[in-house]
């Protein structure tokens, strides 16, 4: 829609063609129903969060980044209201006003819209676009912009169909697989009995390699081996953690998903999570023997209540070894040195991700190398445009991912109004 209304915009005569019955499905979910559209993170802040793609996006940000986006959404009504940690959002906390504005946006500039309209070719004559088949119809065109979104929630119309008209047409597509995903354990009991709980604040580290979840043994089965730490995406391992039926999820996994999957691909993957990061082994040791001092008919159950959630309690204590009846006066040097262990090197291992179609964001796509940056031109195909999640660019969560939708969008629509039809 971005594309559509900057083409109209910009002088072009545009069809806009949507498979499902109705433009915006993906963007109605985004942020949970909120639509986080952007970042408050300035413009050379917010390209490494694309990690090393991330270049590829200096050109589009400078004709059209954030204060653009927010001015464009404004003249249709929309304010927005930004978060203590950047997020920015439509002041009423509902992404169906984003679409609508957009929508609007189309309409003003003279967009014709055909819904249930699903493009089976892109035409193609002398290495330059001639128009598109939508069934056994033929739409004449000087110029096509694939904005067909990536491969996740293909209900809402993101099936990976851009990345087969792109192959068609002899464009690279970089492999395809989940980002910003939550991830699933082997130990499916163990999460299963904690499900719900939730940690403001965790660390979680990954490893290449098995681990044991006993606290009494080393951490890295393989260690000998010369195993090392999964490099994660841009953005800290630190962050807010849930436990689900499944595995983890929350902010903190999603940002590592990533570089997990691909971790993968090479062999078994680990994580050591610590409950409690805001102290060391020592400090919690001392905390702990300070209240087993203090109150020591108080059962051990009493005691971890104050550390981490009560659905986290009862599993602490199994896998620590410990009988749930103990008091605290009852606890020995070696069982305080085992629930710390449980509590600072929380050990699982991981099974894989959700299916691509529960990601939040395709990474993969179409290979920048074949994209012009400065226009989103096809290298290869005079008059075929790129833009969005279509192409090989995925960040951290955060709004990133839809600013880059929007200006890429922007960029690609403007230069497609450009694009003079063949003589």
């Amino acid at each position: 829609m971005t594309a559509a209304g900057r083409a109209a915009e910009a002088g072009g005569d545009v069809l806009l063609l949507e498979k499902t019955n109705r433009p915006g499905n993906k963007l109605r979910l985004t942020g949970n129903y909120r639509c986080n559209l952007t970042n408050s993170a300035e413009l050379d802040d917010s390209v490494t969060m694309y990690g090393p793609n991330g270049r590829f996006l200096y050109q589009a940000f400078h004709r059209f980044f954030r204060d653009d986006l927010l001015d464009l959404l404004w003249r249709y009504g929309v304010e927005t209201s930004t978060e203590d940690d950047g997020r920015i959002f439509p002041a009423s906390g509902n992404a169906e006003d984003v679409v609508r504005a957009l929508e609007q946006y189309t309409a003003d500039g003279g967009v014709e819209l055909r819904v249930n309209a699903r493009v089976t070719e892109i035409l193609v004559s002398r290495r330059r676009v001639a128009g598109v088949k939508v069934g056994e119809q033929v739409c004449p065109a000087a110029a096509v912009v694939l904005a067909t979104g990536g491969a996740s929630y293909p209900e809402t119309g993101s099936s990976g169909a851009g990345y087969i008209l792109a192959k068609g047409l002899g464009h690279q597509v970089a492999k395809i697989r989940p980002a910003l995903v939550p991830l699933v354990v082997q130990e499916a009991g163990v999460v299963k009995s904690m499900m719900g709980a939730s940690l403001r604040l965790a660390k979680l580290t990954f490893w290449q390699g098995e681990t044991s979840t006993d606290p009494r043994a080393p951490t890295m089965l393989k260690r000998e081996s010369g195993h090392q730490p999964v490099k994660a995406a841009p953005g800290s391992h630190t962050g807010e953690l849930t436990f689900t039926h499944f595995g983890l999820t929350g902010p903190v996994v999603l940002r590592a998903s990533l570089a997990v999957v691909d971790a993968l691909e090479k062999g078994p993957v680990s994580v050591s999570i610590d409950l409690i990061p805001s102290i060391d082994d020592q400090l919690l040791k001392q905390r702990l023997q300070s209240e087993f001092d203090r109150h020591g008919k108080r059962g051990i159950r009493h005691h971890l209540d104050s550390l981490v959630p009560k659905k986290m309690v009862d599993t602490l204590i199994k896998i620590a070894g410990l009988s749930p009846e103990k008091q605290g006066h009852q606890i020995t040097t070696e069982e305080r040195e085992r629930l710390v262990t449980v509590m600072k090197d929380f050990r699982f291992n991981i099974k894989g991700s959700l299916p691509l179609a529960s990601a939040m964001v395709t990474a993969g796509g179409v290979s920048l190398e074949e994209i012009d940056p400065r226009t989103m031109a096809s290298r290869l195909v005079k008059g075929l445009y790129f833009c969005g999640e279509l192409m090989d660019l995925q960040a951290d969560t955060g709004g990133y991912n839809l600013q880059a939708a929007f200006s890429t969008g922007y960029v690609a629509g403007e230069e497609a109004a450009r694009t003079k039809p063949k003589r």
